[in-house]
């Protein structure tokens, strides 16, 4: 729906999942996507270079989120909780469920 204004459907996507989930990493981006990881990279790469997010090392793992100091930031995510309005609801859904981790075996529903 940004790509238009963002320049990259990846770079739209990048910004919605961390917007959702607080904070991520490439592969986990790509992979919650069903997209390439390159792709992926170099958005995160560039986002960072632009000050609109920071990262840091956790273990192996370069994990991404928006950074408090970029001068746009309240807009920015104004825009896209915005743009995510006009997702398709099995997206938003999607999104907005928020389970990282598995289900303990044998716990009920």
């Amino acid at each position: 729906m940004l790509e238009a204004i963002f320049g990259s459907k990846n770079r739209e996507r990048v910004l919605q999942f961390i917007l959702a989930n607080g904070d991520g990493y490439a592969k986990e981006i790509a992979d919650f996507y069903d997209t390439s990881l390159d792709p992926i990279q170099k958005q995160l790469e560039k986002l960072e270079l632009g000050g609109v997010l920071v990262s840091k090392n956790v273990g192996r793992t370069r994990l991404f989120v928006f950074s408090p100091r970029y001068a746009f930031l309240n807009e920015l995510k104004a825009l896209l909780e915005r743009a995510r309005e006009y997702y398709d609801p099995d997206e938003i859904e999607r999104l907005t469920m928020g389970r990282k981790r598995p289900r303990r075996a044998g716990k009920p529903l």
